[in-house]
């Protein structure tokens, strides 16, 4: 790969003749540095077309003044900002924090800055909502969790205004460039084998909603686990929720009023699987003796409540930088479409909330 030659090649970081008190420009670190302001642009942002010996002098002087560039003035004269959207219509806020953290992993240090965009699919105005965002941003890319990464509108709506995105979706909806795969189907059959493979028989599930895909991969995952012990998932014994404490609360006080009580229940995340304790206490009963629970996610509160819950470890903060570095992937000339990709496989984390059922 070519790089650029640069027009000065003895100036330094020394000297550099600055009023006290002032703030270094672009043009300061060009002539300190010896360089075309072009090339000092192309440093900040991480061009590969940089010869390395030009590269580390730039970012010397750039470390000894302090300079720090103002993402809205490039964004002026670049065209474009360099900021990536993460546009979310998600009710659990563990997932949503857990997801900004990982995108923040793959854009530390890259001069890119992450600006979050909560939204209502169900709302008249989602899309005029969305794209009135991703237009006035300029946005870099966006990230899209479930359920806006299921939405064709949106994804059609990107391409339209040449805004880049990724997906994280349960299963591949788009070209490999783009997604992040999630696979929770697998996951929440590991959920099942691990609650027959203790001894229950009398199972019940607590659903997401239905607009999100993973409620409904999950459901299917999990009855798809019991079948394999000849195991059917009664339809009185299935509740749905929202993804939420609260719906979690509420099933479960549902599902514990049935004549015949289910011995244990798989909660579609950990919002609603830690609503579940709150019922079992209302009700009398003891975790995991009398109710055995069992979540997805592994959410930071289920290993801190008591009984820590049993749970399926998706790794949301590294999807969430998985998908940052394939928008990322773009601006270091580097294709997408060649990169390694990971796989996301769940696996089923046994705590102390899951126990073979009393006898």
């Amino acid at each position: 790969m070519s790089t650029i030659e640069d027009e000065g090649d003895d100036a330094g970081p020394t000297d550099h003749g600055l009023t006290p008190g002032r703030a270094a420009t672009i043009n300061d670190i060009a002539r300190i540095a010896g360089v075309s302001k072009k090339t000092v642009s192309r440093v900040i942002n991480q061009s590969p077309f940089v010869k390395a010996d030009t590269r580390e002098k730039v970012e010397a002087v750039i470390a000894e003044l302090g300079f720090s560039p103002d993402p809205q003035a490039r964004g002026l004269a670049f065209r474009r900002s360099f900021l990536i959207g993460m546009i979310y219509d998600n009710p659990s806020p563990n997932y949503v924090v857990n997801m900004q953290q990982g995108i923040l992993d793959a854009v530390r240090g890259s001069g890119l800055e992450l600006v979050v965009h909560p939204c209502d699919r169900t709302s008249d105005d989602f899309m005029a909502n969305v794209r009135g965002f991703a237009v006035r941003q300029k946005l870099f890319g966006a990230v899209l969790p479930p359920s806006v990464s299921e939405d064709e509108r949106v994804t059609g709506m990107l391409t339209e205004v040449g805004c880049p995105y990724v997906r994280i979706a349960s299963v591949s909806l788009d070209a490999p460039e783009r997604m992040v795969v999630t696979n929770d189907s697998r996951g929440a059959a590991e959920a099942a084998r691990h609650l027959v493979g203790l001894g229950h028989k009398r199972i019940a599930m607590i659903t997401g909603p239905d607009l999100f895909r993973s409620t409904h991969e999950r459901g299917e995952g999990f009855r798809s686990g019991l079948a394999e012990a000849g195991i059917t998932l009664e339809d009185a014994m299935v509740v749905r929720g929202a993804y939420t404490f609260d719906s979690g609360v509420a099933a479960a006080r549902e599902l514990l009023s049935r004549k015949t009580r289910p011995t244990a229940i798989f909660a579609g995340n950990d919002e609603m699987a830690i609503g579940v304790y709150q019922a079992a206490r209302d009700a009398g009963l003891d975790v995991p003796f009398d109710l055995s629970i069992v979540g997805f996610d592994d959410a930071p509160m289920s290993s801190r409540i008591w009984p820590t819950l049993t749970t399926v470890k998706l790794p949301i903060r590294d999807m969430g930088r998985m998908a940052a570095e394939k928008l990322l992937a773009r601006s270091r000339g580097l294709d997408p479409a060649k990169l390694e990709q990971p796989e996301v496989i769940p696996t089923l984390i046994a705590r102390d909330s899951s126990a073979p059922p009393r006898r």
